[in-house]
């Protein structure tokens, strides 16, 4: 591990932005993000922090991308994978998860005010929801003091889910049950998430709303998506619902000026080849998984595109102070790969 004092030389030299011009000049960066929140905002207290960044270390990260790179749009990239004219040297894609009211309320105005572009990938069936999904609710509810390891552990048991050893009442402990959670058939979860009751709901609209696409691409954020219910792909009921069916019902929802998605995200990153061969084979010209890779751009980007998430350590120090040469060693050493 480099020390803190020898990451900001490196980085305050010009060594690291050096060595990210020469390697990294014919890549496409795909960045990741999912929830964006000023602290003061009152879903500060409820949101699960591993997915949420702070309004303000947003903005720093669009400057950090803005001196760096040449940041594109989808429609950039899907015209140089259509052979048209290349991407720029250090092109660099800002994308969202999920579908989230925040991404318009504080990422959309940051965006705005840098110039950039953007791509949201939206879940079909959230649209127009007020909850978040499930597990977003049971973070929400473990943060707020309503939900513990415990009771969580003893609710999952009334419906016949044998565990292992009740885990601590941290955060560890917590993504452990979720993930055992995730891991049942839906019929049985919904009878877990039934028990728990009112005590999942934070009071607050989460999810955008139709009007709120529309004030995305206005503002220069292409629509794509991220499955009709968010499930994992690899355990779908329905896979070509989840697929074409997501997006004709997004399609649906979009200004009549706006054309069909043609760009997906996979669910918790979770895919296997057969599932991206489908999903471009729905018309998805752009497919985005979660694994952390650069992606070569010439003589045109693939279809099958790594993308790079980050939480908060990565860009701030423990006291919130935004930290550009974290970041860069981050971002300007990931491994280059072509996935297909």
């Amino acid at each position: 591990m480099l020390s803190d004092l020898l990451k900001k030389l490196l980085y305050g030299s010009g060594l690291l932005g050096l060595y990210h011009r020469l390697r990294n000049r014919r890549t496409l960066t795909v960045i990741m993000f999912h929830r964006v929140l000023d602290p003061r905002d009152p879903r500060w207290a409820s949101c699960d922090p591993d997915y949420t960044l702070a309004a303000d270390l947003f903005a720093r990260c669009l400057a950090f991308f803005g001196q760096h790179y040449h940041v594109v749009g989808a429609g950039q990239v899907l015209a140089a994978r259509r052979g048209g004219v290349a991407l720029p040297p250090r092109a660099l894609l800002i994308t969202f998860d999920d579908g989230w009211a925040d991404n318009v309320e504080f990422a959309l105005p940051q965006l705005e005010a840098a110039g950039m572009p953007g791509l949201l990938f939206v879940v079909a069936d959230a649209i127009d929801r007020r909850l978040p999904f499930y597990q977003e609710q049971l973070v929400s509810a473990w943060r707020l003091g309503r939900l513990g390891n415990a009771e969580l552990q003893q609710t999952m048991a009334m419906v016949g889910l044998a565990s292992a050893p009740l885990p601590a009442n941290d955060n560890a402990g917590l993504r452990r049950l979720i993930g055992e959670l995730e891991s049942l058939p839906r019929a049985q979860r919904e009878r877990v998430l039934a028990n728990l009751g009112d005590r999942l709901d934070d009071g607050h609209r989460s999810m955008v709303n139709g009007a709120e696409l529309e004030r995305l691409l206005q503002g220069g954020v292409a629509i794509g998506l991220h499955g009709k219910t968010h499930e994992p792909l690899p355990l779908a009921d329905d896979l070509d619902a989840e697929l074409g069916g997501a997006r004709a019902q997004v399609a649906a929802r979009l200004p009549m000026a706006a054309d069909a998605p043609v760009t997906m995200s996979f669910p918790h990153g979770r895919y296997d080849m057969d599932i991206a061969r489908r999903a471009h084979a729905a018309g998805y010209e752009l497919v985005f998984t979660s694994v952390p890779a650069l992606n070569p751009s010439g003589p045109a980007p693939g279809w099958l595109l790594g993308r790079l998430g980050f939480e908060t350590g990565a860009v701030a120090d423990p006291d919130g102070a935004f930290r550009p040469d974290r970041l860069a060693l981050y971002l300007f050493r990931r491994p280059q790969r072509q996935l297909a």
